[in-house]
C-alpha cells in the first residue's frame, strides 16, 4: 500500500476548505442588495415572526422564539449594511438603512399591539433574561451565525443555512411589571441584541 505524499495530503486538505470555486460575488452582491427592499409578502413575513417571537417569550419557549429568527426578513437590511460599508456604498447604506428603520417601526406596532391584546402572563421570564441580558457566548453564536450567512449568501450553490435574527422589539415591548426569578424588575427598554 503505497502511502501519499506529504505535499498530497496538504494539498487534499486545503482543498476541503478552499472556498474559490464555490463563491460567486457578483451574484452575491445583486441578492444582497434585491434583499433589503421591504415590500410586499415582507411586510407581512415580519408582522408575523414577531408576533410568533412575542408568543415564544411570553410562553418562555426558546423553540418558538428560534423558529421566528428563522423566517424574520430583517437580516435583509442588516446584510446590505454590512456590504455597503465592505465596498464603501453610502447610497446602498442609507437604503439599508431606511428599510431596516421601518422594520424596526413595523416590529414595535406588531409586538405592542400583541402584548396589549394578550392575555397569557410571564411567569417565570428566563427567555425575556436572557434577551435583556447578553453574554459573550451571544455575541459568539451572532459572529458565528453572521460568518455563515455570509458565505450561504455569496456561495454559487444555495445550501441548507438558514441565517436569521431575532425581531429585537417585541422583548422591547414586554409588559414593564415582569419581574425576574430574584424580583427584580426586567427592564423592556434594554439594549437589544440581534444575533
Amino acid at each position: 500500500m503505497k502511502i501519499p505524499a506529504w505535499k498530497e495530503i496538504k494539498e487534499r486538505i486545503r482543498s476541503y476548505g478552499s472556498l474559490r470555486d464555490q463563491i460567486d460575488t457578483d451574484d452575491a452582491e445583486a441578492r444582497i442588495r434585491n434583499s433589503i427592499w421591504f415590500r410586499g409578502p415582507n411586510v407581512y413575513i415580519l408582522a408575523f415572526s414577531i408576533i410568533i417571537a412575542s408568543v415564544g417569550l411570553n410562553v418562555n419557549s426558546t423553540a418558538v422564539i428560534i423558529g421566528a429568527m428563522l423566517i424574520s426578513p430583517l437580516m435583509g437590511p442588516i446584510i446590505g449594511m454590512g456590504l455597503s460599508l465592505g465596498i464603501n456604498d453610502t447610497d446602498l447604506l442609507l437604503t439599508s438603512l431606511k428599510n431596516l428603520l421601518v422594520m424596526m417601526a413595523i416590529s414595535l406596532v406588531a409586538s405592542s399591539l400583541f402584548f396589549a391584546l394578550s392575555p397569557l402572563s410571564l411567569l417565570n421570564p428566563t427567555e425575556l433574561e436572557a434577551r435583556t441580558s447578553p453574554t459573550i457566548y451571544d455575541v459568539l453564536i451572532a459572529f458565528f451565525g453572521g460568518l455563515a450567512g455570509i458565505l450561504e449568501n455569496s456561495r454559487k450553490e444555495r445550501g441548507t443555512v438558514l441565517s436569521g435574527v431575532q425581531p429585537p422589539s417585541c422583548r422591547r415591548s414586554a409588559p414593564r411589571d415582569t419581574e425576574s426569578r430574584t424580583g427584580t424588575p426586567i427592564s423592556s427598554s434594554a439594549p437589544c441584541i440581534c444575533s
